[in-house]
C-alpha cells in the first residue's frame, strides 16, 4: 500500500489547494470592497457639487428675475408737488433733493412746470430725461400755460385787458406764474382785511409772496381802483384814530403816540425806528395812511 505523498511543510496538495482558494477568495473580497467603497465616494462628490451648484443657479436665478421686474417696473404719472420721502427716493432722488423740493413747498409755492422743478431740486438732466416724462400738473396750470403762452404771442397786455387788484378772483390770480391757490387765497383774504389795496407795495404784506412772483403778476394784473383814503397828520393822531392803521395794534399806537408827545413832534417817519419792536420795514406801507404835516 503506498503512502500519501507529502508535500513541503507536511502539507498535501489537496492542503494548498484549499488554502490557494481561500486566498483566492480573500483577495476577491477584499478588491471588491475596495472598488465599492471608491466608486461610492466619488459618486457622493458629484451629487454634493451638483447641490451646490444648484443652489447657486438658483440664486442667480433669482437675481436675474427680479432685476428683469426693477427693469420692467411701472411708474404712473405723478404730480411732482407730492413727492414723499420714499417716493423721492424710488426715483432715485438724493436726500438734499428732496429736501429742497420740501423746502419750496413748506413755502405755499407751488411747482408748474418740468424746467422750474428741475431749477428748485437740482436734478440732473439724466433724471429729468428718464422721469419727466411721467409729471402730471392739474388742468389749471395747462390752462394758465395757455394763458401764458397767448400774451407772449401778443407781447404786453394793454391796460384795459388786465384785471383789476381789487376786483380780481381766485380763478385769475393762479394764473400766474408762481401763485398756487393757497397764495391766491392769501392775497384775497389780506385784501379783505385791509378793506381793498391802496398800492401793490402792500402785497409784499402777503406770506409767501416773493418779489419775482408779484412782478409777473404785474403784467396780468394790477390796481385800477386803489381804496381811496385820507392820510392822518401822525403828530396830532390819537391812539384809537392810529390802531385803525392796519400796520399797528393798540400796544403799539400807544407807544408812538407817547413817543411823539415827549419829542412833541417829529420831523420824518425815521425817528419812530427808535420804539421798541417798530415795523421800521413796512415805512413805505405805513406812510400811504399818515403823513407829516408841517
Amino acid at each position: 500500500m503506498k503512502s500519501s505523498r507529502k508535500f513541503r511543510f507536511g502539507y498535501t496538495r489537496g492542503d494548498r489547494n484549499g488554502i490557494f482558494l481561500f486566498s483566492l477568495i480573500l483577495v476577491a473580497g477584499l478588491a471588491i470592497n475596495y472598488f465599492s467603497l471608491n466608486t461610492l465616494s466619488n459618486a457622493n462628490k458629484p451629487f454634493e457639487f451638483s447641490k451646490t451648484s444648484d443652489s447657486l443657479h438658483r440664486v442667480v436665478d433669482s437675481l436675474k428675475k427680479q432685476q428683469s421686474l426693477e427693469d420692467q417696473r411701472v411708474i404712473y404719472p405723478f404730480n411732482p408737488n407730492f413727492i414723499t420721502d420714499y417716493k423721492g427716493y424710488a426715483l432715485e432722488m438724493t436726500i438734499e433733493q428732496i429736501d429742497k423740493l420740501h423746502e419750496y413747498r413748506a413755502s405755499s409755492q407751488w411747482i408748474n412746470s418740468k424746467s422750474q422743478f428741475q431749477r428748485v431740486t437740482g436734478v440732473s438732466d439724466r433724471w429729468m430725461k428718464t422721469y419727466s416724462a411721467y409729471f402730471k400738473f392739474p388742468d389749471w396750470v395747462s390752462d394758465r400755460r395757455q394763458e401764458e403762452s397767448k400774451i407772449k404771442r401778443l407781447g404786453s397786455l394793454k391796460y384795459s385787458e388786465k384785471k383789476d387788484l381789487n376786483t380780481v378772483g381766485v380763478d385769475d390770480l393762479v394764473l400766474v406764474s408762481g401763485i398756487g391757490q393757497t397764495l391766491a387765497n392769501r392775497i384775497v383774504a389780506y385784501r379783505s382785511q385791509l378793506g381793498g389795496f391802496v398800492n401793490t407795495i402792500q402785497l409784499k404784506d402777503v406770506y409767501g409772496l416773493t418779489s419775482e412772483v408779484i412782478e409777473r403778476l404785474k403784467e396780468l394784473i394790477i390796481l385800477k381802483t386803489p381804496l381811496k383814503i385820507e392820510k392822518q397828520d401822525i403828530n396830532t393822531i390819537d391812539v384809537l384814530r392810529l390802531s385803525e392803521v392796519p400796520y399797528f395794534d393798540y400796544e403799539m399806537s400807544r407807544n408812538i403816540v407817547n413817543f411823539i408827545k415827549l419829542r412833541e413832534k417829529i420831523s420824518n417817519f425815521k425817528e419812530l425806528s427808535k420804539i421798541e419792536e417798530f415795523p421800521s420795514y413796512k415805512l413805505d406801507r405805513i406812510q400811504l395812511y399818515l403823513e407829516i404835516r408841517e
